[in-house]
């Protein structure tokens, strides 16, 4: 007898005729919402007067992506989508580490005024990566496919 999920709307994810999970349409959706959170946030710091990656990092729309993330990775597990999410979560934090370590390389920096070209840099460095991983995973889910990193 084969193991079939259980119907009830508490479990999205089926199992598809290939033998594998899918997620449910409402999953597929949440996951473009979360991605143009994050765009939200991106836009934002592009035309605002806060950095891309600052908006990104604590402008609400991105908070509010990575609320949603670690709220429905349980009902993703399994599914194709789950790359998506570990994806939009690695992006989020890793943005926050990096800017923690540009700071800390541009503050000694600064007092001798090289500080705020590296800062500016790897801010801006930081932001091309962002606009990157969410371009990236985006196009990704509209193709209907897992991401995966390179290797």
């Amino acid at each position: 007898m084969n193991p079939t999920p259980d119907s009830s709307p508490r479990d999205p994810a089926v199992f598809s005729s290939a033998g594998g999970l899918e997620p449910a349409p409402t999953l597929i959706t949440v996951t473009h919402v979360v991605y143009g959170l994050h765009a939200l946030s991106l836009i934002v710091g592009s035309f605002g007067a806060v950095s891309i990656i600052g908006s990104f990092l604590f402008g609400w729309p991105s908070l509010i992506a990575v609320i949603i993330n670690y709220a429905k990775r349980e009902e993703v597990r399994g599914t194709w989508l789950d790359s998506h999410f570990s994806w939009q979560i690695r992006t989020f934090w890793y943005a926050r580490v990096g800017s923690i370590v540009v700071f800390a390389i541009s503050l000694p920096l600064m007092f001798v005024l090289i500080g705020f070209a590296t800062w500016g840099i790897g801010i801006f460095a930081l932001g091309v990566w962002a606009i990157y991983r969410i371009t990236r995973g985006w196009l990704a889910l509209n193709d209907g496919k897992s991401i995966a990193p390179r290797r």
